[in-house]
């Protein structure tokens, strides 16, 4: 989407959306090299419905030294407004090095003491977005998930949530699970990927995502990587997509499940809560060709496809019997 038509689109309408969660700065180790560049979930959704020409506040913990600098101008660029929070140890970093073969992920003490404080600028932030969703978020701090649920009014109606756990930072996974399903069940929609069904509960993603809807979530997007995506609600057909078929390889997974969230948010902040099989196959149509654009490009940033009318992608959705 141009410029011009972003700002087009935008001025059509007013509802917004804030995303709260995680900013850091993504450092890659590989033997030929490094590279850094602003990264997080929160991040990432944020900067992608901008790109989808939906207004986004960002509300991350973000501090006042180099890389703070250098993720307040990526989000200036995409023009994204952040609401920093108090940043008590500096700006999160996340080292993935790849110098011996396997990853190796490790945490500054930043990231893994992560904390939001919430002032009069977010708490009026969130009471006036239409949509508030949450990414990477400490589930397992009872403080933070107490002062998030104090902060969102009728989140039945407004929160979107998604865990996206990282084991590097991850300290109670008993409690960030019991959190996590307790606000599940009070939200608009949770999105959930196969890594978290195994991470947080050692289920395929299916399982987990029947175990949220059993628990009270009203609608599960489940994200299954190459095995593409789907929505659950409870006693309605689930709807499953395929990954969209795109010209060009894959050279990047990196940011495909923020780009599908973003995705689903625009269709939310756009259409509301698809009710109908056909509604659910379009938002997931459009959602796995922004994830499938995404893959065939360095880095997380959202990219949405060229010709999406000429693509196979445009393959019709299947719908499954919920449960199978």
């Amino acid at each position: 989407m141009s410029p011009t038509e972003r700002t087009t689109m935008t001025s059509q309408t007013t509802r917004s959306v804030v995303v709260i969660g995680d900013a850091l700065i993504d450092e890659l180790r590989e033997p030929g090299g490094s590279q850094s560049f602003p990264g997080g979930a929160a991040l990432n959704v944020a900067v992608g419905l901008t790109l989808l020409g939906v207004p986004a506040t960002l509300i991350a913990m973000v501090g006042d030294d180099a890389d703070g600098l250098r993720i307040k101008d990526f989000l200036s660029h995409h023009d994204v407004e952040l609401l920093a929070t108090p940043a008590p140890y500096g700006t999160a970093r996340a080292v993935s090095d790849r110098t011996n073969g396997e990853p190796q992920y490790v945490f500054n003490q930043a990231a893994r003491h992560r904390t939001l404080v919430y002032q009069s600028v977010h708490r009026a932030a969130v009471e006036q977005a239409t949509l508030v969703a949450v990414s990477c978020f400490p589930f397992d701090d009872q403080i933070e998930v107490d002062a998030l649920t104090a902060l969102i009014d009728q989140p039945q109606r407004r929160l979107v949530i998604d865990p996206n756990p990282r084991s590097g930072m991850l300290v109670n996974r008993e409690l960030f699970l019991a959190n996590f399903t307790f606000l599940a069940a009070r939200s608009l929609l949770s999105k959930v990927g196969d890594d978290d069904a195994r991470l947080l509960a050692d289920e395929d993603l299916h399982a987990f995502s029947r175990r949220l809807l059993e628990a009270g979530a009203s609608t599960v997007l489940a994200t299954a990587g190459p095995e593409g995506a789907s929505i659950l609600r409870a006693l309605r057909p689930e709807v499953h997509h395929p990954v969209a078929e795109l010209p060009g390889p894959i050279v990047d997974t990196m940011g495909a499940g923020d780009a599908t969230l973003s995705s689903v948010l625009s269709t939310l902040i756009r259409h509301g809560m698809p009710e109908t099989s056909a509604a659910m196959n379009t938002a997931l149509t459009e959602a796995m060709l922004i994830a499938a654009a995404t893959c065939r490009t360095h880095g997380a940033l959202l990219q949405r496809p060229e010709e999406p009318e000429n693509s196979s992608a445009s393959v019709p959705a299947t719908t499954a019997t919920a449960g199978t």
